[in-house]
């Protein structure tokens, strides 16, 4: 396994401004069921806040990831590559080998008070969910959602973990103070297809639970429709099923993005599609003959009838992560309780969160 000269993008560089070395790793297992065939390497990571390259489609500029390898285990995740980086495996490896910067609030708490940072927008749950199995025992989140809130910083988290509800007080703490974005990812509401794709995660309804909790507390919460599996849960049907349960949730709005297979990803996902569905393996061949991405005019469609449905539902279409605030209390709250067509905008783009 390679530690050292690992940089934030992943690539080697000098010793002296690696995120970790040799002597900063403690590798454990726990005798629990919750984390039986699980690995954890604790790491103290020499940075935490990263920028995002300026050629991402990310629509914003500064991402936070605690962990590495992620336990909900989807079949399709893009940041399996990023395992290569370590020397792990990127498929079981990613799944089960979980490495955890046990410093990241305290990495965060100085960088947020470094003159250098100007209180930019920073987005978790790009990479690997923040809220995976392994942050209900290291609990590494409240402290981060902490130091944001004390400084004011405006934040976003993408997740499909129903652990967020553990920190929804100290989220609506920080929505009074600061711009929070929370938007939870659904991409279909089969459950057979969910418990294939998705084996580590929370079922969709459980997710769907999330965007109530969240709005009844009065921060509003999106749903990224992720991903739209073509040829699976792509039918008129299922898109139905799927927009009709979310906006029955409660979600602000829904965002769908479809299927994305970069390297690391495509050969893991081809792989279970070969040995769950061997009659799609040609389809899939040919739809993504041009690279990662699903042409063009395969997106749009898909985007149409998800905005189609959202509208009918009553809905709309909004940025991946973009942040609500809850407004500060009037006076009256301070007194004793008593008793198919595209949105007017550029063409639909597909971002690279899932």
């Amino acid at each position: 396994m390679r530690w050292e000269n690992l940089s934030e993008s992943g690539h080697t560089r000098a010793a002296d401004t690696a995120l970790f070395g040799t002597d900063a790793v403690t590798t454990r297992t726990f005798d629990t069921p919750e984390f039986a065939g699980i690995t954890f390497h604790e790491v103290r990571a020499r940075s935490i806040v990263n920028r995002v390259p300026g050629a991402s489609r990310m629509p914003f500029e500064w991402t936070l990831n605690p962990y590495r390898g992620c336990s909900h285990a989807c079949v399709y995740c893009f940041a399996r590559k990023t395992h290569s980086y370590l020397d792990l495996d990127t498929g079981l490896g990613f799944d089960s080998q979980i490495v955890v910067k046990v410093n990241a609030p305290e990495l965060l708490r100085r960088r947020l008070a470094s003159p250098s940072w100007h209180g930019e927008h920073i987005a978790m749950g790009t990479n690997v969910d923040c809220y995976q199995r392994a942050e209900g025992r290291y609990r590494l989140m409240p402290g981060i959602i902490d130091a944001l809130r004390e400084h004011a910083n405006p934040f976003s988290i993408l997740t499909k973990g129903t652990l967020i509800l553990r920190d929804l007080d100290l989220l609506t703490e920080a929505a009074r103070v600061t711009e929070v974005g929370v938007s939870v990812s659904v991409g279909f509401t089969d459950p057979v297809l969910w418990r294939g794709v998705e084996p580590g995660t929370p079922a969709p309804e459980r997710r769907l639970d999330v965007v109530r909790a969240l709005g009844e507390r009065g921060i509003g919460c999106g749903v990224l429709m992720a991903p739209v599996l073509p040829f699976l849960s792509d039918g008129p049907a299922s898109l139905r099923a799927t927009v009709r349960a979310i906006a029955a949730a409660g979600a602000t709005s829904v965002t769908p993005l479809v299927l994305h297979l970069r390297p690391g990803a495509r050969e893991w996902f081809m792989a279970w599609l070969a040995r769950h569905h061997p009659h799609l393996v040609r389809r899939y061949e040919r739809l993504y003959a041009e690279g990662a991405y699903a042409p063009k005019w395969y997106q749009r469609r898909i985007t149409r009838q998800v905005h189609d449905l959202a509208r009918e539902y009553g809905m709309g279409p909004r940025g991946a992560g973009a942040a609500r605030r809850i407004p500060e209390p009037g006076p009256d709250a301070l007194a004793e309780p008593s008793e198919h067509s595209e949105i007017s905008a550029p063409e639909p783009t597909q971002l690279t969160l899932l």
